[in-house]
């Protein structure tokens, strides 16, 4: 069963926030597990949220009644997720997904004053005995996108519409760049940076601005929204994104989608936490673990590239291959990694650089 809440309707039940952790369990059914998903932004039919929330269907269908999921979306980060994430634990929830990377300090907290309580965070780095960061390698799967926007783009400029400039989405770049670059070298990208994680109008001016530059393939890099997908089908433009398919959005222009399947890791997680061996530990997935997929290929794309792609695939999930493997140049046209040696997870994770072929400056 899943009960789905909004910031106000959730605070609008809640005692004082200095009290929360201090108030009492309220007595559940000893046989049920209590579950709360917390994001940042509306779990509509795509995007990350949505993801999310498939991830846990597939613990109802899993457990059925021995679950009850509680969803409480469009969570701002700071003081009120704090103060919620606080009163899910008063409310009896003892195993808790947070949605986004501002959560993280918050639920540091909490999982501290509750080790009876398991909690799951995405795209963090901190853990504890029962905190445990997990992250998507998308960047296996957008270097493939890069082969596939190589083979189709006539003005040989691909933009991105990014999120905000942090590792995870910079990563998804410049592995993206290098695999249009290992198609055709002279392929650059430009990056426009709305700094919200939803704001369709923001995204969508965004799409528009770099369809104006040249640009003919977009990546929607951590959109929650359609906006940019849209943009680009009706401009004529292909476009691909992160988490979910948009498919039905751009029906003649969608080159494909890096999807995310969180429920593997979610059901491994409850499991574990059921059975009293939950142990906090970071979880970065990908291709191998059945996490990172790709999906809805444009039929576009040439035989001979889709082949292609099928093999770099196949060594990526096999460790025969990792994007970023030397040489690779910055922007500032030094080599940043020489010649045979392949970036550790440490960092990649810690990426602040963009390679050489991205056109556009980091933010300071």
């Amino acid at each position: 069963m899943k009960n789905n809440l909004n910031r106000r309707s959730f605070l609008r039940t809640s005692l004082a926030a200095g009290t929360a952790l201090a108030l009492p369990v309220p007595a559940f059914a000893a046989d049920v597990l209590n579950i709360v998903l917390i994001v940042p932004s509306p779990a509509a039919d795509v995007g990350w949220s949505h993801t999310l929330e498939l991830g846990t269907k597939a613990l109802e269908a899993e457990y059925g009644d021995k679950v009850k999921v509680s969803l409480l979306e469009n969570i701002a980060e700071g003081p009120d997720a704090d103060r919620i994430m606080n009163k899910t634990v008063a409310d009896g929830n003892t195993f808790l997904i947070l949605g986004s990377f501002g959560y993280m300090n918050g639920g540091l907290k909490l999982a501290a004053a509750h080790p009876e309580v398991s909690i799951l965070h995405a795209s963090g780095y901190q853990t504890a005995a029962n905190f445990s960061p997990f992250g998507a390698r998308y960047y296996q799967g957008t270097y493939l996108m890069g082969m596939a926007a190589a083979s189709l783009t006539k003005s040989k400029k691909l933009g991105c519409v990014g999120a905000f400039p942090i590792p995870e989405l910079i990563t998804s770049i410049n592995a993206w760049t290098l695999g249009a670059q290992s198609v055709d070298p002279s392929i650059e990208v430009s990056v426009v940076w709305v700094n919200s994680w939803f704001d369709p109008a923001a995204e969508q001016n965004a799409a528009k601005a770099l369809l104006a530059q040249g640009c003919d393939v977009i990546f929607s890099n951590a959109q929650d929204t359609p906006s940019v997908v849209t943009a680009c089908e009706a401009a004529g433009a292909y476009v691909f994104n992160l988490n979910s398919s948009m498919a039905t959005y751009a029906p003649t222009k969608y080159l494909g989608v890096v999807g995310t399947d969180w429920a593997p890791y979610f059901k491994a997680s409850v499991a574990a936490h059921l059975a009293g061996t939950f142990k906090g530990a970071s979880a970065w997935l990908g291709i191998a673990d059945n996490c990172v997929f790709l999906a809805d290929w444009s039929k576009d794309i040439p035989a001979d590239m889709a082949a292609k792609i099928a093999d770099a695939q196949g060594k990526i999930a096999s460790g025969a291959f990792s994007p970023f493997t030397g040489p690779i140049t910055d922007q500032a046209d030094a080599v940043h990694v020489a010649a045979g040696v392949t970036l550790g997870d440490d960092d990649i994770l810690s990426m602040d650089w963009h390679v050489k072929g991205v056109t556009t400056p980091l933010p300071k």
